[in-house]
């Protein structure tokens, strides 16, 4: 029988008593389709819980449970905030701060105060989670944190931090424009990239040259280099893609389609 077709108490039994993690977010997500006070409620009282992993599996039910809006939203947010009061399982911190993530359109300065507090935590999944729970906040202190954590020294975070400061908000400051050069030689392709493309969006005249030269070398991580191009909006660039189309049918280090695309968007954007 389809999962879809189980009730909701079956899906809950089915999580609650799982070795292995092999179906646990299929189980969530279906759960999470359910958008009704009964799944709710028992999400609630598994989140309520002193057991970790009922914890985290009502926890992780309410965190997208519904969609635009979320069901009761603020009494959501307002338990994972108490929650974390006198929590210390780096699992449970992991999966609250994710929930947040989820949730964080409307955080009051008193509940980022209190996010902040986890910059520093010596677990690495803490504080990535950190990053997803600030991502997109316009808000200097959440501002302040993210650039902090950009310059993390594990790679996995200054990545997700860079992308929250470059690409998943309005903000623009000269700490910010700081943070991101910073970051455009980090030895992480990935967190050099999104440092590009931040200050792409931002146009940043002296970013033009690096991206003339990430365009020569581009290859099949290079979508992201790209989009920025296309966020840069210079027509210098035009000539510069057909070159590459012309070059990339010999080497095809990258899918054309993505090369074309900008192209055309490039033109779009000059007329």
């Amino acid at each position: 029988m389809s999962r879809k077709n189980w009730t909701s108490n079956k899906i809950f039994q089915h999580l609650l008593e799982n070795k292995t993690q092999k179906t646990y977010w299929d189980n969530i997500s279906e759960l999470r389709k359910r958008v009704s006070q009964e799944v709710y409620d028992r999400s609630t009282e598994l989140a309520n819980s002193d057991n970790d992993n009922e914890k985290i599996i009502g926890i992780d039910v309410l965190a997208q449970l519904g969609f635009d809006p979320r069901l009761n939203k603020s009494q959501t947010v307002k338990l994972y905030f108490k929650l974390l009061e006198n929590e210390l399982s780096p699992k449970v911190l992991y999966s609250i701060l994710h929930a947040i993530g989820h949730n964080n359109e409307d955080l009051n300065t008193t509940q980022i105060s209190k996010l902040i507090d986890f910059k520093n935590h010596r677990y690495s999944s803490v504080r990535v989670s950190l990053v997803f729970a600030l991502c997109g906040v316009e808000n200097t202190l959440a501002i302040e944190t993210l650039i902090e954590l950009s310059r993390d020294k594990n790679t996995e975070i200054r990545d997700w931090a860079t992308f929250a400061i470059g690409s998943q908000i309005e903000t623009n400051n000269s700490e910010i424009i700081h943070a991101l050069w910073d970051r455009i030689n980090d030895e992480d392709e990935k967190t050099r990239h999104e440092a590009i493309a931040g200050l792409s969006k931002r146009k940043d005249t002296r970013v033009k040259e690096i991206l003339k030269k990430e365009l020569e070398n581009i290859d099949d991580h290079g979508s992201l280099i790209l989009e920025s191009i296309e966020d840069y909006g210079d027509k210098d660039f035009i000539p510069l893609l057909e070159r590459q189309i012309e070059t990339n049918k010999r080497t095809n280090r990258v899918n054309e389609e993505w090369l074309l695309d900008s192209l055309e968007a490039l033109k779009a954007s000059s007329q």
